[in-house]
């Protein structure tokens, strides 16, 4: 479920390509929702995670309404929570990504370069391949979801140093949301949305997925999860889109049909729970 560190990235793609519209917020909530039904009925027709589910008890407490103190409280514990990640691992990620995207190697030398000849750039540009077949195959937006995993909040402070200047954010605070409309299409935006959305979630969360799982195999595969079912959904959503307006192509197409059907099938195909459960037991 999109946390409150991918809401920043909900208004930025709702405001900067969508004009703001009402419908983008409650459907990435939606495709959250959706995620987590598919994933729940696909993952239980693997063989490894069959059988009878486990039990679960949760005692709740007595439902009482909010005191005014605990509201303001909790408001202010997350407030300040918010202060100190955007003062600290937030503003050190976005001094990164201005520095890399300032300097590089230029005739032989190293040195202050225009931002398409930057570190930053010849990174990005070496994995935005891999994002092409989701509409979003360039440079910033494969470094904006990389920066992500630092910080979901960074992808935003990723785009405002990408996309924007210190002058034209002053002059012109709306220039980002310009610049970016000259490289995303909104339905690139959006595939680029869904996958931040669903992707593996940022470092800390990683770490708390680490201390649950208490096993590196199983944190790894829950992350390797996410990323690929992120990027099934995001495909899936551009290619389609494509194809319903008319600028689809055979490749794109093919492939997003394939992974749709694939969902299709593990989703309605027959199951049966194992009659026989086989284990190795040492003697």
């Amino acid at each position: 479920m999109p946390c409150g560190a991918k809401l920043p990235i909900i208004a930025l793609i709702a405001g900067a390509l969508f004009g703001g519209a009402w419908w983008v917020a409650p459907s990435a909530y939606f495709v959250g929702v959706a995620a987590i039904i598919v994933s729940g009925i696909i993952l239980k027709r693997i063989r490894m995670f069959a059988g009878e589910p486990a039990p679960f008890v949760m005692e709740l407490p007595a439902y009482r309404l909010p005191t005014v103190k605990n509201v303001l409280r909790s408001m202010w514990e997350r407030g300040w929570s918010f202060v100190k990640k955007a003062g600290t691992v937030i503003l050190m990620a976005t001094v990164l990504v201005w520095f890399t995207s300032s300097f590089g190697w230029s005739d032989g030398s190293f040195g202050m370069v225009e931002m398409d000849e930057s570190i930053l750039a010849a990174f990005g540009s070496a994995i935005a391949w891999i994002f092409a077949p989701l509409g979003w195959g360039h440079w910033q937006g494969a470094v904006a979801s990389l920066t992500g995993l630092i910080a979901k909040e960074n992808v935003v402070g990723t785009f405002g140093v990408l996309f924007g200047s210190f002058e034209e954010v002053a002059e012109n605070g709306w220039q980002i949301w310009a610049n970016m409309r000259e490289v995303f299409t909104p339905l690139a935006a959006y595939s680029f949305l869904v996958f931040n959305l669903l992707c593996a979630p940022c470092f800390a969360a990683m770490g708390a997925i680490k201390r649950e799982m208490n096993s590196a195999k199983w944190t790894f595969f829950a992350i390797g999860y996410q990323c690929v079912f992120a990027y099934a959904a995001s495909l899936v959503i551009y290619q389609f889109g494509l194809l319903f307006s008319g600028a689809g192509n055979v490749a794109g197409a093919a492939a997003a049909l394939a992974v749709a059907a694939f969902m299709l099938y593990m989703l309605f195909r027959p199951y049966k729970e194992p009659a026989v459960l086989k284990a190795k037991v040492k003697v």
